[in-house]
């Protein structure tokens, strides 16, 4: 599980990592609110962590412009301060929960267990161009609707949760298909080309780019 660390005291974040690396988590860890934007527009992440108060962007900053990108990763906020406004602020840009520093790590882990562990389970209703996919009904629809299998509605719903990202087949199998060992990643190939013919179906504004094999992309046609 891939966690993206955004925190600018050098000795906190080395604290952290060691910390998450320790109980199984990969970290990406940078120093500054650009970074973490850049960083998590070029990769895939389970959960996010910003401090909130940054160089160059602070994280409700950063956050915000993530979320307006359509980027839904579970996201959880550091801060140093303790009023109330701070933290509706962080809130409001789409935050999923915080932590006031000083925590104890033990804390820490739980709040990041609960956000995965959350996102995994909860049934989401996602959109991107005119497309919208509701995960309770297994439905996408844009000019009309049409009916997902199990599988492709949760390779759509990983497209939809990280809209301009490209991924390699390798990457997107191993989320998506990481809980079923008897297949391999051909089968990532046929998905996507089952839900290419339904985008198509419904006349959607946004598509799948890649190849077999290769990397992929969900975009939009429209700006």
């Amino acid at each position: 599980m891939k966690i993206l660390l955004a925190e600018d005291e050098k000795d906190l974040s080395r604290a952290l990592v060691a910390v998450l690396s320790h109980n199984g988590y990969e970290v990406t860890a940078v120093y500054d609110g650009e970074a973490a934007v850049e960083a998590a527009q070029q990769s895939l992440y389970d959960c996010m962590i910003f401090d909130i108060m940054m160089p160059k962007k602070d994280g409700v900053t950063a956050l915000s412009e993530l979320r307006a990108a359509g980027d839904m990763t579970p996201a959880l906020f550091l801060t140093a301060k303790s009023q109330m406004d701070d933290k509706v602020s962080g809130l409001d840009a789409g935050a999923d929960d915080y932590l006031t520093k000083p925590f104890q790590m033990a804390e820490l882990m739980a709040r990041i267990r609960s956000l995965t562990r959350r996102s995994r389970f909860e049934a989401r209703e996602l959109s991107y161009g005119k497309v919208t996919l509701n995960m309770a009904e297994m439905e996408m629809k844009s000019e009309n609707a049409v009916r997902l299998a199990s599988m492709e509605a949760r390779l759509m719903e990983f497209f939809m949760l990280n809209p301009g990202k490209t991924f390699t087949t390798d990457e997107i199998y191993s989320h998506v298909w990481k809980d079923d060992a008897e297949q391999d990643s051909g089968v990532v190939w046929v998905y996507v080309s089952f839900l290419r013919n339904k985008l198509k179906s419904i006349d959607a504004n946004i598509r799948i780019e890649g190849n077999q094999g290769g990397d992929y992309t969900l975009i939009c046609s429209e700006s």
